[in-house]
């Protein structure tokens, strides 16, 4: 029996995407139609859910999404709804010749929806992916308030548009509306007062189907993660980073507050990531001993499995994406990330000309660069300091997400590094600030500048900290991140084919608006090592949901808020570590 639980789990996936696809088609064609229709109405029934309806085709597709997900709410809806269907159609079918006809297509009708039945029977146990306990409760409030919402709108067109002025008064208009809204029929009472147009009647039941859609939506999301990280997650991240930080530069970015923390069983190694969307969003490598790396990956997938959650990773490494491909996740090259190597850097040379130019001219210009670690900044400082990158910030959306902090000037944060650049006037024009890449290496954080600076503000300060690395003990700084560096670099090259010059083409275009090839561009100068880096998943048809995902947790797509009584709580900051305001930078760029 084990081995037939999840054909038998993926023939109900398929049931519910046949009978949406045949629904689909019965709207679209009115002969067909009239035929189902015809046929339900008199001496007949149809197949579970094959109702001829648009309705029906939209919550085949709904339930189709969530069984395909293994969610056990979904599984218990099917069970329940077409088990009773199936109860029902055998009760006729065993009724004496006076009660429903004997046709083949009611024979067919009770066998596929009894097949439905026991296919969920025998495929009850894959369907183990938790739902949240809030959704039953969530979706009837949205229910309630959506039909009380579209009730007082649908009653306002209709007391601008009834026919029968003066008939009806509010609260039979509101009746009118609600009763149109989930299709039913007005009662003769209500027929006798109000007239209302066509165009009313197809708004409200627009709204209507909006409600069912938005119903639909909350009843079978997956559970967001509410737990973030805690002070004592933060504690034993930063002596996982004491310890083994030095493998990825981005390791420390697992300390931004928003994302919660899986460990391995012997706590050496860990995953952090971020619940957006219904994807579990991990970014950048595990912390910790690569030894202990598989068991973290296995604990955070088994409770992305037990959520339906879609497990990615962003800006994986080769290295960690060997170890996440022998755990399921294929992987798809996002980019290279910038470093420079401070042995092997140098001004000098032919290749180094244009920025050793901008270098000299901005020095001219009386600009200067104090560097310091958060830690020797005074707290008086360090607020104007961030009230001067909140000034600065491109934009009211805070970036970032798996090359970004999130926070700037919080106490736990002294290691970080802070490059300030002031103008020959001693004004303070642009900020830098580095967060530790192990015991001798930088990754950049946080970029803001006054508008009004000379070009090549950037430029000279970053060759600035190049220049005085032994100042804060450095040996190799990660800069900015390159989306798909190596289509700009071979798309140009002689003999690129036609499909690469077609694609560089095309990222130029987007370059315009999201800095795509100005990074390349902009890293390129430094002669940096390319180091790649890579997107992670599960299934190929889940990217476009993870892209989505992925853009939202970097602050490039804002979903408006719901009103608070729908809106899940998270846990706040650690009240160990007390912020100042925050101000992260625009992405790491």
């Amino acid at each position: 029996m084990a081995r037939w639980r999840p054909r038998a789990a993926t023939a109900t996936v398929w049931y519910l995407r046949l009978i949406a696809l045949l629904n689909l088609v019965t709207v679209l064609l009115a002969p067909f139609r009239d035929q189902v229709e015809t046929h339900n109405e008199g001496e007949y029934f149809t197949p579970y859910l094959m109702t001829a309806g648009l309705g029906s085709a939209v919550l085949s597709v709904f339930l189709a999404i969530a069984m395909r997900r293994r969610k056990r709410a979904a599984w218990i809806f099917n069970a329940a709804l077409a088990g009773l269907f199936a109860l029902l159609y055998l009760i006729a079918m065993a009724l004496p010749d006076e009660g429903f006809d004997r046709h083949p297509l009611n024979y067919v009708s009770t066998v596929l929806t009894c097949g439905f039945v026991l296919a969920l029977l025998i495929g009850r146990k894959e369907f183990t992916s938790k739902g949240d306990s809030s959704n039953p409760k969530t979706a009837a409030a949205t229910f309630v308030a959506g039909l009380g919402f579209g009730g007082v709108v649908g009653a306002a067109l209709v007391a601008m548009t009834n026919e029968l002025r003066g008939a009806a008064d509010f609260w039979d208009m509101f009746r009118y509306s609600v009763g149109r809204m989930i299709t039913i029929t007005p009662t003769e009472h209500l027929r006798s007062v109000i007239d209302a147009p066509t165009w009313v009647n197809t708004v409200i039941n627009v709204m209507g189907g909006v409600l069912f859609l938005l119903v639909l939506y909350v009843a079978f999301r997956s559970p967001r993660n509410t737990e973030l990280l805690t002070a004592e997650d933060e504690e034993r991240i930063r002596a996982l980073l004491e310890k083994q930080g030095e493998r990825d530069s981005l390791g420390y970015f697992a300390l931004r507050r928003d994302k919660a923390v899986m460990f391995s069983p012997s706590g050496k190694a860990a995953v952090t990531y971020r619940v957006v969307g219904g994807v579990s969003l991990a970014s950048g490598d595990p912390i910790g001993d690569p030894e202990a790396w598989p068991g973290a990956i296995d604990a955070w997938l088994a409770e992305a499995r037990e959520h339906a959650w879609a497990p990615a990773v962003m800006g994986a490494s080769e290295e960690a994406g060997v170890i996440y491909a022998r755990h399921g996740l294929d992987a798809l090259e996002l980019g290279d990330e910038a470093i420079v190597e401070l042995d092997e850097f140098s001004l000098d040379g032919r290749a180094m000309r244009v920025v050793r130019q901008a270098y000299n001219r901005v020095k001219r210009a009386g600009y200067t660069v104090r560097i310091r670690r958060h830690e020797e900044i005074p707290e008086s400082e360090m607020a104007e300091l961030v009230a001067k990158a909140d000034q600065w910030r491109d934009g009211a959306t805070e970036r970032g997400f798996s090359m970004a902090l999130g926070r700037l000037g919080d106490p736990g944060d002294g290691r970080c590094v802070m490059l300030e650049c002031h103008d020959g006037a001693g004004e303070l024009k642009a900020l830098l600030s580095f967060v530790p890449w192990g015991a001798d290496g930088l990754s950049l954080d946080l970029m803001r500048r006054a508008r009004d600076t000379e070009n090549g503000l950037m430029e000279f300060m970053v060759i600035e900290l190049l220049q005085r690395a032994r100042e804060v003990n450095l040996a190799r700084v990660s800069l900015n991140f390159a989306m798909f560096r190596s289509v700009f670099e071979r798309g140009s090259k002689l003999g690129a084919g036609p499909v690469l010059r077609l694609w560089r083409s095309v990222l130029g275009f987007f370059s315009r608006w999201w800095q795509i090839e100005s990074l390349y561009r902009a890293n390129a100068k430094y002669r940096p090592i390319w180091e790649p880096r890579y997107l992670l998943f599960e299934k190929s048809s889940e990217i476009p949901r993870i892209g989505i995902a992925s853009a939202r947790a970097e602050g490039f797509i804002t979903v408006p808020s719901l009103p608070a009584l729908f809106r899940r709580r998270h846990q706040g900051p650690p009240a160990a570590a007390p912020r100042v305001p925050v101000a992260a930078r625009d992405g790491k760029g």
